[in-house]
C-alpha cells in the first residue's frame, strides 16, 4: 500500500496499536507510539498524536496518559470485555462437545482478538482442547445458522438423522429417510446443542441433538406446532428431562436428607417444594420424565434420597435395581 494512502489511515492504525499492544499493565511512550506507526508505514509528529488521541477519546476509546519515572506513557483503560469476561468465554468454548477441536482452536484465537497481546497470551495459556470429547461434525455451525434462519422466516425444514455404530460409522435413523419439523427453539444441555421441534410423523414436540442432523434445508412451508409450544416452557422442560432423554412425566416424592437440599435446589430450581419430615430429612414433589437415566441419578445419590411414590415409579425403580442385579451378579 502506497505511503500517501496510509497516512489517511493514520488514526485507526494508531487505535489498532492501543488496542493490541496496551492494557492496564502495558503501556507506550510517545517515540514508541512513533515507532509502531513507522512500521505501517506512516509518519507522524507529535502533536498531530495528541490530536488523534482526543479524537479516538471522544470515538470512547478510553486513551489513559500519566507520568511514570518521568516518563509519560500512554494505555487502554477500560475495554468492551475484561479479561476475567474473556477467560469465561474460552473457558465455555472449551468445554462445549457441539464444538469441534479445531473449531475450538479458531474461536479462542478470535476471543483472544479482543484482548491485548499480553492478555491473550494469558488466554492461550489456558486451552487445554486436544484430550477433551468433541463432535467431529464440522458442519454445527452451519446447521445453527440454518436453525436460526428457519425459526426466524417460521418454516419448516427437512433433514436426516444418524447414530453411531459400534464401527464407528455413521449410520442413518429411519433408513435414511427425511424428517420433516417445525424448529422453535434451540438449547444447550449436557454440553450439547439440542433442536426443540414439532415432528410432523409423529405430531408431538421432540428435541434433536444438532450435531447428528445433516442436510438440513428450509422448505418454505410454515411452521406447525405453534399451539403446543404456546404452552411450552424451555426452563420447565430442561429441567425435568434428564440429560434430553424423554420418558413418561410424573410428579414423582422424593424423600431426601438434609445434607441432599443443595442438590435438588440445583436440579429442579429454588421454587421446588420443601417439606421437612424430621430433623434429618425432608419431602420434595418434582414433576419429571421418568426415564433410566432419572432412575441412574436417584441410585447416584445413594442413601440421601428415596422415591416414595407413586406406586408405579416405585416399580420402575425395583426392575431398574432388579435388571442391575442381573447384570452385575449377586
Amino acid at each position: 500500500m502506497a505511503r500517501g494512502v496510509n497516512q489517511k489511515l493514520k488514526i485507526l492504525y494508531l487505535m489498532k496499536i492501543f488496542l493490541e499492544r496496551t492494557d492496564e499493565t502495558h503501556s507506550l511512550t510517545m517515540p514508541q507510539i512513533l515507532a509502531a506507526l513507522e512500521s505501517y508505514g506512516i509518519r507522524a509528529e507529535r502533536k498531530s498524536i495528541y490530536s488523534d488521541l482526543e479524537s479516538l477519546r471522544v470515538f470512547g476509546l478510553d486513551i489513559i496518559g500519566e507520568q511514570q519515572d518521568r516518563t509519560y506513557r500512554y494505555h487502554v483503560g477500560s475495554r468492551r470485555f475484561e479479561l476475567a469476561e474473556l477467560k469465561l468465554l474460552v473457558d465455555s468454548v472449551q468445554s462445549a462437545k457441539f464444538i469441534t477441536a479445531k473449531k475450538t482452536k479458531e474461536l479462542i484465537k478470535k476471543i483472544g482478538e479482543l484482548a491485548s497481546r499480553h492478555e491473550a497470551a494469558q488466554l492461550q495459556r489456558q486451552v487445554y482442547v486436544a484430550e477433551r470429547v468433541k463432535t467431529i461434525n464440522e458442519s454445527i455451525y452451519y446447521n445453527v445458522d440454518k436453525l436460526h434462519a428457519a425459526i426466524n422466516s417460521n418454516v419448516r425444514i427437512t433433514f436426516q438423522y444418524f447414530q453411531w455404530n459400534v464401527r464407528k460409522e455413521m449410520v442413518f435413523r429411519r433408513n435414511g429417510e427425511l424428517y420433516e419439523a417445525s424448529p422453535w427453539a434451540l438449547s444447550w444441555d449436557d454440553e450439547n446443542y439440542y433442536l426443540i421441534a414439532f415432528e410432523h410423523r409423529e405430531r408431538t414436540i421432540k428435541h434433536f441433538r444438532v450435531d447428528k442432523m445433516l442436510h438440513i434445508e428450509l422448505t418454505g412451508d410454515r411452521r406447525e406446532g405453534s399451539e403446543q409450544f404456546r404452552r411450552f416452557d424451555m426452563a420447565v422442560y430442561a429441567r425435568k428431562t434428564f440429560g434430553m432423554y424423554r420418558g413418561e412425566e410424573n410428579i414423582v416424592s422424593l424423600e431426601c436428607d438434609n445434607s441432599l437440599v443443595g442438590v435438588v435446589i440445583d436440579r429442579f430450581g429454588k421454587d421446588v417444594p420443601i417439606s421437612p419430615v424430621n430433623d434429618n430429612c425432608f419431602l420434595t414433589h418434582v414433576k419429571v420424565a421418568v426415564s433410566r437415566q432419572f432412575l441412574g441419578w436417584i441410585i447416584a445419590l445413594g442413601e440421601g434420597v428415596r422415591i416414595t411414590g407413586p406406586d408405579t415409579v416405585v416399580r420402575q425403580m425395583r426392575e431398574e435395581i432388579e435388571r442391575l442385579r442381573r447384570q452385575y451378579g449377586e
